[in-house]
C-alpha cells in the first residue's frame, strides 16, 4: 500500500484529500513527535522555574552569568550593549524606581520608540516588581489617553520625540501620574522629569528581589485592539513570556551564536517577546531598528551578520517590490519567522532571497493556542496534531458565517470542523496549568467575551481566537479571516467600531460604516468607510482631520458617500456591513454613490477615476 506517496504543495489539493490512518501516521509522525518533544521540554523547564521561584529577571541574570561580554542588543546606526551592560543599566532603573517609592505590582507605562532603552527600562521595572504597560507609540488622542488610564499607571516614561502626542492630551492626563522623559526633554512641549540624568546617579547594584515574586505574577501589559472599541490591555505573566520564548526559540532552533534582525514594534508580542525574549532567555543577539526600511533591510542583515529575521506579511511584500541588489543574497539569514506570508508570494520570496526555512506562525498575544509551521509547508500557519490531540488541545469549531455565532448541536455542544471546513480556532482552558491558562485582560468584560463555555462537555471552557481557519487532512491550518469587527492592515489590528466613532465625531455625528477590503497585491485588508453625505463633508480636508484622531494605519483608504439619510442597520440597530463590504470600492457596484480614494502622494481624498481603479486592480498602486 502506497501510504507514503509524495504530497502536493497545493493547499487546495491537500484540503480535499482524505488520508487513511496509515498515511496519516507516515506523513505526520515525525512532525508531531518533534513538536511534542519541544512542548514537553518547555513544560518541564517551566514547572522547574515555578518551583524554584524564578522570574524573567532571575532567568536573565543566569544568561548574563553565561555571556557577560557578549553583545545582547544592537541599535542600527547606534550603540550596542553587552549582557553585562544591559544588566547594569536595568539595575539602575530598578533601584531608581524603588527609591521613588514604587511598590510591587504598581504600574509604569512606557510610551517609547523602538530602542534598546525600551527593553532595558521594562526589564529594570520587572526587577523592582513593577509592571510595565507597553503603549503603542503610534497612538494619539483618545486612544492614547485610554491606554494610560486603563492601566492605572502611577508613572509614565516617554521618549522626548513623542512629547507632542502627550501635549495634546495633557489636560486630561491624571494629575497624580508622574511623568519621566528620556532623550532631550523640552518642558515647553510636555513637562517630564529628565530620567536619563537621574539614572546616571542611581545605584548599579542588583536590587533585592521583590518579596513574594513568582512566575505567575504579571510582567507586562500588551495592548491588542481585539474586535471592538478601544485597545485592550492583555495580561502577560512571567510564565506566558517564558513559554512563548522557549517554544519559539526551540521551534526555530535558535542558539546563543545567532543574531536576530527585529524591525517589529517592541510594544507588541511579536517583536517584544518573540524577539527580545530570545536575548533574555537564550543569550541571542537582537538587532533593533527604529523603523522598518525596505531599502536598507538586507544591507542591515549583511552589516550585522544576522542569521534570523522576523517578519509580518507586509514586510515580505515590500521587500519583493524593491529593485534587486547584491545584498539580496549576500546575507547569512537562514531562517525567517513571523506571520502573514501569503501563498502567492511565498515561493518567490524564498527563492529570490535564498531563505532556507520559513517558520510561519499563528498566535494571539493573550491566547493559549499558538501554532507554528515547522516543515516549510507553503501557506500553512501551523498544524494541529491528529494523532495525539490531547497533547495540545486546540481545534476548529463551526461558526455561523453571517453572525459569527458558534454553531451547536442538539445537545448544546460545539461541532468540530472536518478537514476542508472553515471554523474558528479555539484552545481548551485548563485551570492550574500555566501553559493552558487564559490570563485575560484588565477589563473583565473583555475577558468574558473571549471565553466559550460548555464547548464539548458540560463545564469545559475554551479561549476564542476570533480567527477563521481551515485545516487539511494532515492537520495543517490555513488562515482565512477574522470574525467580528476587526481587520488587519500594516501589521496592526484595526477596530472598525473605534474608527466609526472617530469619523462620526469628526463629521458631526453622521452615520459611518467601516470595514476591511482587499487590495490586489497587498497583505491584510485596508480600511473603507461608507459615510452618509450630509452635504457638509469637505473631502479635500477630511483625511487631515481623521489623521489627528487616529493612527495613520487606521485611516480609511476609501470613502463611499451614501446618498441615503441613514446607513443600513440590522433589526437590532447594528450597522449593516455585509452589502457595503460586498460592493467594496468598485464604482460600478455602489448604486451611484461616489467613491473616493486616498491619494498616495497628496494625502487627501480624491474622487476615484476609472483609470485609478484599473491601476489598483493591476497592482500598480502602492500606499
Amino acid at each position: 500500500m502506497a501510504c507514503c506517496r509524495p504530497e502536493s504543495d497545493d493547499p487546495n489539493e491537500a484540503l480535499s484529500r482524505d488520508y487513511s490512518w496509515c498515511e496519516l501516521l507516515c506523513k505526520t509522525f515525525g512532525r508531531d513527535f518533534s513538536a511534542l518533544a519541544v512542548l514537553i521540554r518547555a513544560k518541564t523547564a517551566l514547572w522547574k522555574y515555578i518551583r524554584k521561584g524564578d522570574t524573567i529577571p532571575t532567568l536573565f541574570t543566569k544568561t548574563v552569568q553565561k555571556y557577560p561580554h557578549k553583545t545582547a542588543l544592537v541599535m542600527v546606526d547606534g550603540k550596542s550593549y553587552t549582557f553585562q551592560q544591559v544588566d547594569t543599566m536595568s539595575n539602575a532603573m530598578a533601584n531608581y524606581i524603588i527609591e521613588k517609592g514604587y511598590q510591587k505590582d504598581d504600574v509604569v507605562a512606557l510610551f517609547m520608540e523602538n530602542t534598546p532603552q525600551f527593553a532595558i527600562f521594562w526589564l529594570g521595572l520587572a526587577k523592582a516588581g513593577v509592571i510595565a504597560s507597553l503603549i503603542n507609540f503610534n497612538l494619539i488622542g483618545k486612544s492614547l489617553l485610554h491606554c494610560i488610564e486603563i492601566s492605572k499607571a502611577k508613572g509614565l516614561i516617554y521618549s522626548s520625540s513623542l512629547a507632542h502626542a502627550l501635549s495634546d492630551i495633557k489636560d486630561d492626563i491624571p494629575e497624580k501620574l508622574s511623568c519621566y522623559c528620556t532623550g532631550p526633554c523640552d518642558p515647553e512641549i510636555f513637562d517630564g522629569i529628565p530620567i536619563d540624568l537621574e539614572l546616571k546617579l542611581a545605584a548599579k547594584t542588583t536590587p533585592n528581589k521583590p518579596g513574594g515574586a513568582k512566575m505567575n505574577d504579571i510582567l507586562l501589559h500588551i495592548y491588542t485592539s481585539g474586535t471592538t472599541g478601544l485597545p485592550k490591555a492583555a495580561i502577560i505573566t512571567h510564565t506566558r513570556f517564558y513559554w512563548g520564548c522557549d517554544l519559539i526559540g526551540n521551534y526555530v532552533n535558535i542558539t546563543p551564536d545567532d543574531v536576530v534582525y527585529d524591525v517589529l514594534p517592541l510594544y507588541h508580542s511579536a517583536g517584544g517577546i518573540l524577539g527580545l525574549g530570545l536575548a533574555f532567555i537564550f543569550g541571542t543577539t537582537i538587532v533593533i531598528r527604529k523603523k522598518f526600511s525596505a531599502s536598507n533591510f538586507w544591507e542591515d542583515c549583511v552589516r550585522y551578520n544576522c542569521t534570523y529575521m522576523q517578519y509580518i506579511g507586509e514586510i515580505c511584500r515590500f521587500l519583493l517590490s524593491q529593485p534587486r541588489r547584491p545584498w539580496d543574497t549576500e546575507h547569512k539569514v537562514k531562517t525567517m519567522y513571523g506571520n502573514g506570508l501569503r501563498v502567492q508570494i511565498w515561493k518567490e520570496f524564498v527563492e529570490r532571497f535564498k531563505i532556507q526555512n520559513v517558520r510561519e506562525l499563528y498566535g494571539a498575544t493573550e491566547g493559549n493556542c499558538n501554532i507554528i509551521n515547522t516543515t516549510n509547508r507553503i501557506g500553512a500557519v501551523g498544524f494541529c496534531t491528529l494523532l495525539a490531540p490531547w497533547a495540545y488541545p486546540i481545534c476548529l469549531i463551526k461558526v455561523d458565517p453571517e453572525t459569527d455565532e458558534l454553531v451547536r448541536n442538539s445537545r448544546g455542544f460545539c461541532i468540530r470542523c472536518k478537514p476542508g471546513e472553515p471554523g474558528q480556532m479555539i484552545g481548551k482552558i485548563i485551570k492550574g496549568d500555566p501553559t493552558r491558562n487564559f490570563d485575560g485582560y484588565l477589563a473583565n468584560d473583555a475577558t468574558k467575551d473571549k471565553v466559550a463555555r460548555d464547548v464539548f462537555s458540560k463545564g469545559d471552557i475554551a479561549f476564542l481566537t476570533g480567527d477563521i481557519m481551515v485545516m487539511d487532512g494532515l492537520g495543517y491550518c490555513y488562515f482565512r479571516d477574522r470574525t467580528g469587527d476587526t481587520f488587519r492592515w500594516r501589521g496592526e489590528n484595526v477596530s472598525t467600531q473605534q474608527v466609526e466613532a472617530d469619523i462620526s465625531s469628526e463629521l458631526g455625528l453622521v452615520d459611518a460604516v467601516v470595514f476591511g477590503v482587499e487590495i490586489p497585491g497587498s497583505e491584510g485588508k485596508a480600511g473603507m468607510a461608507a459615510i452618509v453625505d450630509n452635504g457638509r463633508i469637505n473631502m479635500a480636508s477630511l483625511y487631515e482631520g481623521l489623521s489627528k484622531r487616529m493612527p495613520i494605519y487606521s485611516c480609511p483608504l476609501f470613502i463611499r458617500l451614501l446618498k441615503s439619510e441613514h446607513a443600513d442597520m440590522t433589526s437590532t440597530f447594528k450597522l449593516q456591513k455585509t452589502a457595503y463590504r460586498a460592493a467594496g470600492y468598485d464604482p460600478k457596484k455602489t448604486n451611484g454613490d461616489p467613491v473616493y480614494n486616498l491619494d498616495p502622494k497628496e494625502k487627501r481624498y480624491v474622487l476615484m477615476t476609472t483609470q485609478f481603479y484599473e491601476s489598483l486592480m493591476a497592482k500598480h498602486v502602492k500606499w
